[in-house]
């Protein structure tokens, strides 16, 4: 059946009737935040071997490259995005000891 809607319920008091009625207990999503960055890696990854990333980098290329994702890596730092900041830290790391 169709639940009527109230104009004074907000959609979390609408939600929460229809999960009464329904017999549904919420639950909270956990996910492993190293789940998390895992599979951010992996598309990184992928999407790196695509643009042929495999290319033999000069030094002048290699310190330009660091350089910009040392800026990007400040960047995400400051969006709290720290999963994508210790990422590119990681990369960073890979470009050194190449």
């Amino acid at each position: 059946g169709v639940i009527a809607i109230h104009p004074k319920l907000n959609r979390r008091e609408i939600q929460q009737k229809f999960n009464e009625k329904h017999g549904i207990v919420p639950k909270t999503i956990k996910k492993d935040i190293r789940d998390i960055i895992e599979i951010s890696r992996t598309d990184e990854k992928a999407s790196a071997k695509k643009a042929g990333a495999k290319k033999k980098l000069s030094p002048a290329e290699k310190e330009r490259m660091i350089a910009e994702l040392t800026k990007q890596m400040r960047d995400a730092s400051k969006r709290l995005e720290f999963e994508q900041a210790a990422f590119i830290r990681d990369r960073i790391s890979e470009l050194r000891k190449k």
